[in-house]
């Protein structure tokens, strides 16, 4: 597997990025986990919004789903091109109906729903999904293909149970919005200390830490996280790559 980040801010950009969207790639499938604010104008540097094979998404705050209407609009003009792609399947919990139903648009996009307690299996990808604490209904994923695990949190404060369902993972992509003296429960965020306890507690191979912070210094949340957990950590940036 591997993993592309095209976007990794909390709440919204930073100027000349993008929100929460990350690409992974595998025996040539190419699936987006999230489609946030300022996404499609990054995607193209890393692969043709046409060339995408299907989303899943944790849930439907801004910044995670911002773009995809005019992910959308792309791939109906392109229609018009003459470069037709193929209807995209968007993968989504059903428990918000107005923001599932968006998913689908004309024969361009097709909004399907996932059961969070059944395993879904999405091209190469076996998807398990588990409840987060966040203000609305969101899901973190853990994907495997051909052995290799990659867990990914969405937006949510720790849980305990999220220990035994990132165990071993070959890659922790985990939330982290606050420093680590600051409380994130009330707004279901974790901080610094919390992606390196559930890290340690996983025992996951290496850590990246997204859905960041616009203000302070951002290296800090590393060294307050490996007091932690002393695995391998990193900060998202738009165009990291991580090759499982």
């Amino acid at each position: 597997m591997k993993l592309t980040i095209i976007g990794c801010w909390g709440g919204y950009p930073k100027a000349n990025e993008a929100s929460a969207g990350y690409l992974l790639e595998h025996d040539g499938f190419k699936l987006m986990i999230d489609f946030g604010s300022g996404v499609l104008a990054k995607l193209p540097n890393y692969v043709a919004p046409g060339a995408l094979d299907a989303l899943v998404l944790s849930h439907y705050h801004p910044d995670h789903v911002a773009d995809i209407g005019v992910l959308q609009h792309a791939r109906l003009i392109q229609g018009f091109l003459g470069k037709k792609p193929p209807q995209l399947p968007i993968y989504g919990h059903t428990q918000d109906k107005h923001e599932f139903e968006r998913l689908t648009y004309k024969k361009i996009t097709k909004g399907v729903g996932y059961n969070p307690n059944q395993k879904l299996e999405v091209g190469p990808f076996t998807i398990n999904f588990t409840l987060g604490a966040h203000p609305v209904p969101c899901y973190a994923m853990r994907i495997e293909a051909d052995g290799k695990s990659l867990v990914y949190t969405g937006d949510t404060s720790f849980k305990e149970e999220f220990v035994p369902f990132a165990a071993n993972a070959d890659l922790l992509l985990s939330e982290c919005n606050f420093y680590g003296d600051q409380d994130g429960k009330g707004a279901g965020h974790m901080n610094s200390l919390d992606n390196g306890r559930l890290a340690r507690g996983a025992q996951v191979k290496q850590l990246v830490m997204t859905h960041l912070p616009h203000y302070g210094e951002l290296e800090k949340l590393v060294s307050e996280a490996s007091a932690e957990y002393d695995g391998l950590i990193a900060l998202a940036r738009e165009g990291l790559v991580i090759t499982l």
